[in-house]
């Protein structure tokens, strides 16, 4: 630019000479000189070149160009950030306090894209000094601590940590010096110099989960915040710099220009659910030898080098990786569990609860993958992360019921076992609020969601619980256990809760066929957690479930409904069959037996000996309310051939077997061996479950030969 400017003035001063008029020699000198001006240096640069001429000693009252300086790059330092090489050259002029600004140059040290690491490694040399004032060192360990994740290498700031660690004797230099917890000695010395303060109860309560065989004194589970937050300028003004910074980048990409009203809730960052790429937490160029996650290839691969592997820089690209989730299972690190779960908690925290939906296809499609990625991921380790848990039991309190209704349900059933009265306050309340005010499919979801949350749990007990049966560990990573009685008071309000939702669902919803199909899918669980599962638990299902599916117009539901009073029968059968062969700690109780008989009883004398309604039947209504109705011989109306569900098929047989006569008599069926066969063409439609109830408790089979009538078999009690 200079060498433009001279040939600019030298080809002036040769057209003056020509030229015979003094006015076009003056002009053509102002254009020079105009040209000038226009290359001289901007006055960032101009500022900063005069900062790093700055002597020692040079005094700041009354220095008019230091201050015009100072105000140059501060104004720049707020509004686009600063350069790297500006931020090595104002760190060094603050820490080496030559014109007295330490603070006030800290406190503008805001970075544009990243910091340079030897700016950070002559920062900490100058605290060999001796000089430097400790409120200094404190400003310039935080302002470390706030860029720290822009810094664009870390391996020779790690090799001085231990350099760094020496100043944990100053009492205010403990908690912004430690980054990482390799010295919990030194840190137990200097407690029990300074006593409890509440900064190292919380970093020993930290470094605990990591050694806790060096911390051997008990935490307190509560304890009051122990480290303030100093940093909150800087990092508002970083924020406001970034922002700045990718808006500019994305405006001079933009193929149009327009101009957008500010939004008025939190915008969501583009691409902030993206699961991150497996990359090392080590320089490419370091020396140390190890394997890196991003390398594997195979299963193989990763067992011959598993002692060998470092952990990725971000944990939430575990998540995206099989061999990764492998690794994770494999070595059960918990500092690794730790990481995973502050990453995933924060995700999920700013998606759902601090940023308000705003339901563009997009968003919704980006949070639809990244639950889908979290379900894939716990179903691969067979167990929940505790960070998804607690997400879930805030989200529930706020959720609307209709937001990815899907992937959060199916998050809910996989929530581990917990006592029940912490179930209860946690997931049923809010459930509870969610069901009975939304629509019929969001509580067969709801069905759906508790019939899979019961089924985890009793395959967990069934793989699990320890031989004695007394003691069973609720998590692969924890040390949290709970008794076999804890175990089956869970349950038990699992299973009443669904029970209470599912009657009270059907009536408002007038037994609708799909509610109550998800109902039965729960109660075939239920109806087996002893023979199947182990569990030496039998729970019926109210009445506001038994006579709505007895009672019901579609055959399968009947049929389900044999199926499981079946497999009632057989689990009361083996229970009472086990208690009488040995000792054992539990039993049945009286009311379950006598529930079920009551329940037997009805559906025998309803669908087989045609005595609906009667005394002695189980479902007794007045007889006067019976009359009212005008339904002729209104006991056999739920029979086999004249119930709703199977009405169709008894029209059928009779057409089948009297294809001649105009008039249709039902009850010509139950005559003699004509209902035989039509009990066998029954069954032959494939009402197995059905089969197996009448078989079971009537008598009846496909050789029988006479119509055989009986109030079922009672499973009698203790």
């Amino acid at each position: 630019m200079m060498a433009n400017i001279s040939d600019l003035s030298r080809v002036a001063l040769d057209s003056s000479r020509d030229s015979s008029g003094s006015g076009s020699s003056s002009r053509s000198l102002r254009v020079a000189e105009s040209m000038k001006k226009k290359g001289e240096t901007n006055p960032f640069r101009s500022a900063l070149s005069s900062l790093s001429q700055v002597r020692e000693g040079t005094t700041v009252k009354g220095n008019d160009e230091l201050e015009r300086n100072l105000v140059v790059v501060e104004t720049i330092a707020f509004g686009q950030g600063l350069p790297p090489e500006a931020v090595s050259l104002l760190l060094d002029l603050a820490l080496s306090l030559r014109s007295g600004t330490c603070s006030r140059v800290l406190k503008f040290l805001i970075p544009a894209s990243v910091v340079p690491q030897e700016a950070i490694v002559r920062g900490v040399s100058w605290l060999c000094v001796g000089k430097m004032p400790v409120n200094a060192q404190v400003l310039f360990l935080r302002w470390v601590l706030t860029v720290f994740d822009l810094i664009d290498c870390k391996d020779h700031l790690r090799a001085i940590y231990g350099f760094i660690f020496s100043f944990v004797t100053e009492e205010n230099l403990v908690s912004p010096v430690l980054f990482y917890p390799y010295r919990v000695r030194k840190l137990l010395d200097v407690q029990a110099k300074m006593g409890r303060q509440p900064y190292l109860m919380q970093l020993l309560a930290l470094y605990k989960v990591f050694r806790p065989e060096l911390v051997s004194f008990s935490v307190p589970t509560r304890m009051r915040t122990g480290f303030k937050n100093h940093n909150s300028t800087w990092k508002a003004a970083l924020t406001a710099v970034q922002r700045k910074n990718r808006a500019e980048v994305m405006a001079d990409h933009s193929l149009t220009v327009e101009v957008k009203e500010k939004p008025t809730s939190r915008k969501r960052k583009l691409h902030h659910l993206d699961v991150p790429a497996l990359s090392s937490a080590f320089d490419t160029n370091s020396e140390r030898k190890v394997f890196r996650l991003q390398e594997l290839q195979s299963f193989t691969e990763l067992i011959q080098n598993i002692h060998n592997i470092e952990l990725p820089a971000q944990m939430g690209s575990l998540l995206g990786s099989s061999l990764a989730l492998h690794y994770l299972d494999c070595v059960q690190d918990e500092s690794a569990f730790l990481r995973l779960n502050f990453w995933l908690g924060h995700s999920l925290q700013e998606e759902f609860l601090l940023c308000p939906a705003d339901g563009s296809l997009s968003s919704l499609a980006e949070a639809s993958q990244f639950l889908s990625i979290i379900l894939s991921s716990q179903q691969f380790l067979q167990e929940s992360f505790f960070s998804t848990e607690s997400f879930l039991y805030k989200f529930l309190t706020v959720w609307d019921g209709s937001l990815l209704r899907t992937h959060f349900l199916d998050l809910l059933s996989h929530v581990p076992l917990m006592p029940s009265h912490y179930i209860k306050v946690l997931v049923f309340e809010p459930l509870m609020q969610l069901y009975f005010t939304s629509a019929v499919f969001f509580k067969c979801s709801v069905m759906e969601c508790l019939n899979n949350m019961l089924v985890k749990w009793l395959t967990w007990h069934s793989v699990n619980a320890l031989e004695d049966g007394l003691d069973i560990s609720l998590n692969s990573n924890g040390t949290v256990t709970m008794t076999l009685s804890g175990f089956m008071d869970t349950i038990i309000e699992l299973v009443r809760f669904v029970g209470r939702l599912a009657a009270e669902g059907l009536r408002l919803e007038n037994c609708h066929v799909l509610l109550l199909s998800q109902t039965l899918t729960f109660y075939e669980t239920v109806c087996d957690m002893f023979v199947k599962y182990g569990l030496p638990l039998v729970i019926m299902p109210p009445a506001g479930v038994f006579y709505p599916a007895l009672l019901a117009t579609d055959s399968l539901t009947v049929d389900r409904l044999g199926y499981i009073m079946y497999r009632y029968r057989e689990n009361l059968t083996l229970a009472k069959k086990q208690e009488q062969q040995s000792e054992q700690t539990f039993h049945i109780s009286r009311n379950t037996y006598q529930e079920f008989n009551q329940h037997l009883v009805a559906m025998v004398s309803c669908l087989w000996n045609s005595k609906s309604f009667l005394p002695g039947t189980g479902f007794e209504i007045d007889e006067c309310l019976l009359t009212q109705t005008k339904v002729p011989e209104y006991g056999s109306r739920f029979d086999l051939v004249h119930h709703p569900a199977f009405f169709k098929y008894a029209i059928e047989f009779h057409q089948k077997f009297w294809p001649r006569r105009k008039r249709v008599d039902l009850a010509s069926i139950k005559v003699g061996k004509y209902w035989n066969w039509y009990v066998e063409f029954l069954f032959s439609q494939g009402f197995d479950g059905l089969n197996d109830f009448i078989q079971v408790n009537t008598g009846h089979s496909s050789s029988s030969g006479s119509s055989s009538q009986g109030n079922g078999h009672h499973v009698n009690q203790r």
